[in-house]
């Protein structure tokens, strides 16, 4: 038992290593997370759909804690459909998604929307190379040829009318319509993904034709089991004191943002464990947190109301030592 053990730590140099002890993990994950039917179900499409492509699978830093909604996510990708994950700041969205591509095997296309996001983007365009015209594949087309996870971030930053061109690829046709009148048939493991913030400045309205073709998952705000899941996900090594002192923070934030009295800004699960990041590097905890939380507020007057909350559970005077064992 010990020599897996040692190869993991000395010889996980090359990526094959990497690979079975990601495949390891998720597995294992996987059996505390899924119902027995549903691991059966996955791991009978992936011997379906083995990948055996060379884009890198995702290997995701984080998990994503919550059954139901993850054991749903499962069950919706299984019958073919594709999903909207909404929910506010700090659901864990993008954590969602990674964690079902890896899940199920597939390659992670990531697409970052805005309002200047054009359907040549999505799918593609002509350039010329080489002394010839050379059609140049987009995100959506590469994902949908492959059979990849292709995951489309803040889906209602852009505009409807360049979201148009994916009916036809998300619905009963599965084809992609491309430029120069060619299509596309989807690969049959090809899912799609999206995210959205509701309220965000520059947001619109998603479509109906488009919301229709997609099954929507609203994800709950991290509670503080889920919250300080996560966290012992990032750094195994914070004490429990110092994760009960960063969980309580955090939902104190929350609740002053869900109150109005402040802005979503300060509540920034990315800030929070960049800020912890710092704390192990040795960063005084009151300042680290200060940088990834607190000076993410625009006004001088929100920023003081955030820092007030701070130091309710982090004093200037406290030590790193404190965060971790």
């Amino acid at each position: 038992m010990g020599e897996p053990c040692r190869r993991v730590k000395t010889e996980c140099r090359n990526n094959q290593c990497f690979q079975e002890k990601r495949d390891d993990d998720m597995e294992e994950w996987l059996e505390n997370t899924l119902s027995e039917g549903l691991r059966r179900d996955l791991a009978a499409w992936r011997g379906q759909y083995p990948w055996e492509g060379t884009r890198a699978l995702p290997s995701p830093v984080y998990r994503y804690h919550g059954r139901e909604i993850f054991e749903a996510a499962v069950a919706a990708l299984l019958a073919g459909e594709h999903l909207l994950l909404v929910g506010p700041k700090a659901t864990g969205k993008n954590v969602l998604a990674e964690n079902l591509a890896a899940a199920f095997g597939r390659p992670m296309f990531n697409v970052s929307l805005h309002i200047n996001t054009d359907a040549a983007y999505l799918i593609g365009t002509d350039t010329f190379r080489a002394g010839e015209v050379q059609f140049r594949p987009g995100p959506v087309y590469e994902s949908a040829a492959v059979g990849g996870f292709c995951a489309f971030d803040e889906i209602n930053m852009a505009r409807n009318e360049a979201l148009a061109v994916l009916h036809s690829l998300l619905d009963h046709r599965r084809l992609l319509e491309v430029p120069g009148s060619r299509q596309l048939a989807v690969h049959p493991a090809a899912r799609f993904l999206a995210t959205m913030n509701e309220g965000y400045a520059g947001t619109r309205e998603l479509n109906e034709a488009l919301a229709s073709r997609f099954l929507v998952l609203r994800l709950p705000p991290l509670d503080e089991t889920g919250l300080a899941a996560l966290l012992g996900d990032a750094l195994p090594q914070l004490s429990n004191e110092g994760r009960e002192v960063l969980v309580a923070l955090f939902l104190a934030l929350t609740e002053k943002s869900r109150a109005g009295e402040i802005s979503s800004r300060a509540v920034d699960l990315r800030g929070l464990l960049a800020a912890v990041r710092l704390i192990a590097r040795g960063v005084a905890p009151w300042r680290a947190l200060t940088m990834g939380l607190i000076d993410k507020c625009i006004e001088a007057e929100e920023r003081e109301l955030a820092g007030d909350v701070l130091a309710l559970y982090v004093t200037q005077e406290m030590s790193a030592q404190l965060f971790f064992a």
